[in-house]
């Protein structure tokens, strides 16, 4: 019986890496044709924030002693604008110079793959620990635990919004990497890493910013289980038998209501620490045009501004330039502050959960950030799939399925009905934007409600006599 699991388990790995390489060669081989497919003109794709191009003409202007923020091209970090400037300048035997771009962005996929994979193993592994510790190994014992590692790691690989963003000439694929590097080094225990790409995702991106709290509660309580409640009554229920039977067994729980302060103070030390390195190396780096204050005014102030109003798939775009100048600052804070109000809530309702509350988190933050694109998507939904065993029984995943999938074809053809054939107007596009910010609010809804009637079925459970 051992021999036919350890086999069913190679299986699995050799299974994933032969798919995960597939899929590395595939993001190659469009890389190569990638200007053919022109999709960084996608405002799908590529936004004022993440857009390689607008990259590219940031650094030439630092290349001729003017300021990167000059002329409203560049609104991205002065450090992204260092390493990944000169690769935009650089021909491979002749070929253009995103090649270069292109293969970060893949390698910067891989790694993010194998971060998701090894936080799914780990997930998986504390889940199996407390279903032990809680006395229910037996009643899920017949049902089949499926691989979630290895099915979130290649539904990012595989996922068209990913190689759409891998090959599009933007820097998604960076950013989701730290974002996952936060995650995994927070689940393994390495507050260091943890706080690096908590740092870095922020600096680059800002939203990424809420996902402190979440990140707390993995350091603090540990990794997602059930309701610590029931591992309180579970204390209870060990210590009644071991004074009734005076058995020296060891059978503790792994998961108790003890919150680690030393390894979250150590987390906010680590964060600090790379905090001061991002800024000085930012000074530096802008010391010639602003300093700080314009490399603040210019990144962090255009993304909560939302100055450009140029066509992307949320919802702020087109609210903005139907708005009256009057209400505008209103109508900025209310948007921004609405992501804030959601927070605490979440928070207190799924502290046990703070796994699943970065998927919640990063699924609303793209739903209302100022320049989203496709590949906040395609993060959000690798990281729900590390929940397919808990997400088992939840409703409208073949209509949200189809959503995405209809909502992927009409954007472009909105688009070019709008902007290039002018048969139609900004409402046609609007509208898919609007429906697919339907289908984000239905996503989050359905999949909370699931996580916590899986909740529910645990207490149940633990609280039905066997």
């Amino acid at each position: 019986m051992e021999e036919k699991t350890k086999a069913g388990s190679k299986r699995t790995k050799l299974g994933f890496w032969k798919w995960a390489i597939t899929s590395i060669i595939l993001r190659l081989i469009l890389s190569y044709f990638s200007k053919y497919l022109n999709l960084s003109s996608r405002p799908e794709v590529s936004t004022p924030l993440t857009s390689l191009r607008r990259l590219a003409e940031g650094y030439w202007l630092k290349q001729l002693s003017i300021s990167p923020y000059s002329g409203s091209m560049y609104h991205g970090s002065p450090l992204l604008l260092s390493i990944l400037g000169p690769l935009t300048a650089k021909k491979i035997e002749g070929h253009a110079s995103h090649l270069l771009c292109s293969l970060v962005s893949v390698i910067a996929d891989f790694i993010s793959a194998i971060l998701i994979r090894a936080t799914g193993h780990i997930l998986v592994t504390a889940h199996g620990h407390s279903l032990k510790v809680l006395g229910l190994a037996k009643l899920f014992k017949d049902k089949e635990i499926l691989p979630s590692g290895d099915i979130a790691a290649l539904v990012y690989l595989w996922n068209p919004f990913t190689i759409i963003s891998c090959i599009g000439f933007n820097t998604s694929p960076i950013e989701n990497l730290f974002v996952i590097s936060s995650l995994y080094g927070a689940s393994a225990g390495l507050v260091p890493l943890a706080a690096f790409g908590w740092v870095i995702a922020s600096h680059l991106s800002l939203y990424p910013l809420v996902l402190v709290i979440p990140v707390i509660f993995l350091l603090g309580y540990g990794l997602d289980a059930p309701p610590r409640k029931l591992f309180v009554k579970s204390n209870l229920r060990v210590g009644e038998e071991r004074s009734k039977d005076q058995v020296g067994v060891e059978n503790k729980p792994i998961k108790t209501t003890n919150f680690a302060w030393r390894r979250v103070v150590l987390f906010f030390f680590w964060a600090t620490i790379w905090i001061t390195y991002v800024l000085i190396l930012c000074a530096i780096s802008m010391k010639e045009y602003g300093g700080l204050a314009e490399m603040f005014k210019r990144t962090y102030g255009f993304t909560l501004t939302v100055k450009d109003l140029s066509p992307n798939i949320g919802v702020l775009w087109y609210f903005f330039a139907e708005v009256f100048d009057f209400f505008r600052n209103f109508f900025v804070i209310v948007f921004h502050v609405n992501i804030l109000f959601m927070i605490l809530p979440l928070a207190i309702r799924l502290n046990h959960r703070p796994c699943f509350l970065v998927f919640v988190y990063l699924a609303i933050s793209s739903m209302l950030k100022s320049y989203p694109s496709v590949g906040d998507s395609a993060l959000y939904l690798s990281l729900l799939m590390l929940f397919v065993n808990e997400l088992s029984e939840m409703k409208l995943s073949f209509f949200l399925f189809c959503g995405y999938v209809g909502v992927s074809l009409l954007s472009p053809v909105m688009h070019n009905l709008w902007i290039w054939r002018g048969t139609g107007n900004a409402n046609f596009y609007f509208a898919t934007a609007m429906a697919y910010a339907s289908f984000q609010i239905i996503l989050v809804v359905e999949s909370v409600s699931a996580m916590l009637n899986y909740d529910r079925k645990i207490r149940k459970l633990c609280t039905t006599p066997l």
